[in-house]
């Protein structure tokens, strides 16, 4: 059996689970790998076959997503190209990590597409769901990179297919300590404005991860670090707490580690809102903005004791068995729609 496995490559999360993955699926079939997207910061542990532009989204350095330079840099044209170029019928299965040149190439030769990601469990019924939701939101966790069947992970296993994280393999083996400073990843923000907002704090000691300057400097209390995955995990785990976006994967890592956790959710980044949403129910703290209004909020976290650890268990090997259980039970029993797909590329 040939399967695809394709990855988004906006952010780190998609290619961190990605790296826990291929191995157990290279135990079971042969596997090529495909990536779209360019802002990434973790090394590869396996080969690319495929590398795309593909539909990604742009952060900016004022806490969001750029929406104008992910609309500048949004090329259809080309993305039709890559879609038609992709040589999906060489293979029998396409697992998908919220990657649209796949999953569309998929959809247009009718080969089976199953979605393993956490896009994908965001739009489930029992699933908490951010209070100002808005139609194209939803539109885009349907139909950015469309499949015939899904597996999701979230924070909580709320469904049958929906799993508690992968947490990578070097966050389970490391040792856990409290040393002085708390951990921060902001990338959506430049590092003036971080300088500026937690030297307010003077008495704690800061390690600030960047996406923005390639060499490390201190100011004060503050440590300003290039972005490593080594040093970030090793950061992380030695720290009093965790400030980040409301991502999947640090989060959950954070949690993971008993790390006292405040999240910060992206402007214009729906996904972030969702898991906001979710973290709340959980209890961790959730501020709208890094700014001065918030000031009282980040120094009534910094005073708090309150944690969450969560002992998220090692299930890759089950998420992966119950992908290949829906392949045999659902997609290959049933006949793929000839019908047209609504959106139209």
């Amino acid at each position: 059996m040939k399967v695809l496995y394709a990855i988004q490559g906006t952010g780190n999360g998609h290619l961190a689970r990605a790296r826990e993955i291929v191995p157990y699926l290279k135990k079971k079939c042969e596997v090529d790998v495909l990536i779209s997207g360019t802002q990434f910061d973790i090394d590869f542990s396996f080969d690319i076959k495929y590398c795309f532009k593909g539909l990604g989204f742009v952060f900016g350095k004022k806490g969001g997503v750029d929406i104008w330079n992910t609309y500048i840099k949004t090329k259809l044209k080309r993305f039709r190209k890559e879609v038609k170029s992709l040589p999906v019928t060489d293979y029998n299965l396409v697992i998908n990590d919220f990657e649209p040149v796949s999953a569309w190439a998929a959809m247009k030769m009718k080969i089976p597409c199953i979605s393993l990601s956490h896009q994908c469990a965001l739009i489930g019924k029992n699933v908490p769901k951010a209070k100002k939701s808005d139609p194209f939101s939803s539109f885009i966790l349907k139909n950015y990179a469309p499949s015939h069947k899904s597996v999701g992970f979230h924070f909580v296993g709320y469904s049958k297919n929906i799993f508690t994280p992968i947490i990578r393999t070097e966050i389970r083996n490391i040792e856990r300590t409290e040393k002085e400073h708390y951990t921060v990843y902001l990338p959506s923000f430049n590092d003036e404005k971080l300088l500026n907002i937690f030297s307010e704090f003077e008495n704690e000691k800061w390690q600030i991860f960047s996406k923005h300057n390639k060499g490390p400097f201190k100011k004060r209390n503050i440590e300003i670090l290039p972005l490593s995955n080594d040093a970030f995990i090793n950061s992380m785990a030695a720290s009093k707490g965790v400030i980040c976006g409301a991502g999947f994967e640090t989060p959950a890592e954070a949690m993971y580690l008993g790390k006292k956790l405040l999240v910060v959710p992206m402007s214009n980044q729906f996904e972030q809102h969702y898991n906001a949403a979710a973290l709340k129910t959980l209890g961790v703290k959730v501020i709208k903005k890094i700014n001065k209004i918030n000031y009282p909020k980040i120094k009534e976290w910094i005073d708090s004791d309150f944690k969450i650890e969560i002992e998220y268990p090692d299930i890759t090997n089950t998420v992966i068995n119950r992908v290949f259980e829906i392949y045999v039970d659902n997609i290959l029993k049933m006949k793929l729609s000839k019908r047209k797909l609504n959106l139209k590329i």
